[in-house]
């Protein structure tokens, strides 16, 4: 039985220095009054010259460097425990067609040093590093386009296409990150599209299903049934979720129900109902579970051993974000479970949502941030 208290396997890759910056880290993240400070404060602190500060902590924690060739020594140590590492370079919010067009050439380049590199197992991409928000909240919409925006969302569609071509091309299975629920729906046409062009041997395209939406197991589902019907493998990466405050807000603003379940319980027992689709359909799929929920992960395991698939299926991997969750990753590998970290990567400046998502999502999670720390005390006192 796999336990996911073995502090010594869990941080066997980090250094003392390691861990009590990680300490420190997670200290500062439990209080949501400097969360929320930090945040409005952080693009300011950079601009007048604290680059070096963020570098040298939170960026270390949750990043793996500036460059793709910066995530080398990432890859490299996570690869010396047999886990697997997912790049993601994490640049948004752009608006023009040259950034689109640069953010499409960069992740075609993570697709092409996957392919050279066995402790890449998945390559990822955000369709807003592609496109225009509000294009994407037009076309979601299912509103008429302009024959401008006709032109522009062809576009983007191409890239779309480009990078999904060349990860089927590669044999390197590729996420297509979900994002807001606004402009969910145009996503997730272009991934049913591109998982129905090349996923017809195995899962190459996954989209991503946002377990704390209420709709999404029925969507789940939905997809699975789609694929049988149109003979392609389902690629799904599932997620909790990492919009929550925002999608509530706009739902309170523009005065519609929100679509966030309205318990952590409810989003518990959709996610583990999702792993059972997932699994009993896993002649036709891929499924990473991203998660860094205990219960959920041993649930998985257990799911596994029910169906009598092996340890290191290809076809299942569990993954958490680098920089969290160690005790997870590490323990579930050493039994013999794939296992991916998410590793970020981008310009200081350009990662800064990212990092202030994960800080944010960190005070939301009720018992995440005590877990973590509760964890690294305990390190810390072992290796005394």
């Amino acid at each position: 039985m796999i336990s996911f208290d073995n502090t010594e396997n869990a941080f066997k890759a980090k250094s003392n220095a390691d861990l009590n910056r990680s300490y420190w880290l997670f200290k500062l993240i439990s209080n949501p009054v400097l969360v929320k400070v930090g945040a409005k404060t952080a693009p300011l602190a950079l601009a007048i010259g604290f680059k070096g500060v963020f570098k040298s902590t939170i960026f270390k924690q949750f990043v793996g460097g500036e460059t793709i060739n910066d995530c080398d020594k990432t890859i490299n140590e996570l690869g010396k425990f047999n886990i697997g590492t997912i790049l993601d370079y994490s640049v948004e919010g752009k608006e023009s067609e040259a950034d689109f067009d640069a953010c499409c050439k960069e992740t075609l380049e993570t697709i092409y040093k996957a392919k050279q590199n066995e402790h890449i197992p998945f390559c990822v991409f955000k369709v807003t590093g592609l496109a225009r928000f509000d294009l994407l909240i037009k076309v979601s919409s299912k509103v008429l386009l302009t024959a401008e925006e006709t032109i522009e969302y062809n576009k983007v569609k191409q890239r779309v296409n480009s990078i999904c071509e060349a990860a089927y091309k590669a044999n390197q299975p590729v996420f297509m990150d979900a994002e807001e629920s606004w402009i969910q729906p145009a996503i997730d046409d272009m991934a049913d599209e591109n998982m129905h062009l090349f996923n017809k041997q195995k899962a190459i395209v996954y989209n991503t299903f946002q377990m704390y939406r209420k709709d999404r197991l029925a969507f789940l589902k939905h997809t699975i049934a789609k694929g049988k019907a149109g003979h392609f493998h389902v690629g799904a990466k599932l997620v909790r979720g990492a919009y929550m405050e925002k999608e509530r807000k706009r739902a309170m603003e523009k005065n519609y129900p929100s679509p966030i379940q309205d318990t952590k319980e409810n989003s518990d027992n959709d996610y583990n109902l999702a792993l059972e689709e997932c699994i009993k359909n896993i002649e036709i799929m891929g499924l990473c579970a991203g998660t860094h929920n205990e219960q959920s992960s041993l649930y998985l395991v257990k799911l596994m051993h029910d169906h009598s698939i092996p340890n290191p299926d290809k076809r299942v991997y569990f993954s958490q974000l680098l920089g969290m969750s160690d005790h997870i990753s590490y323990n579930l590998t050493l039994a013999g479970y794939n296992v991916a970290k998410y590793v970020p990567y981008g310009p200081i400046k350009e990662v800064m949502p990212y990092l202030i998502r994960r800080a944010q999502e960190n005070t939301s999670v009720k018992g995440q941030t005590g877990r973590e720390l509760s964890l690294i005390i305990k390190e810390k006192s072992r290796r005394r």
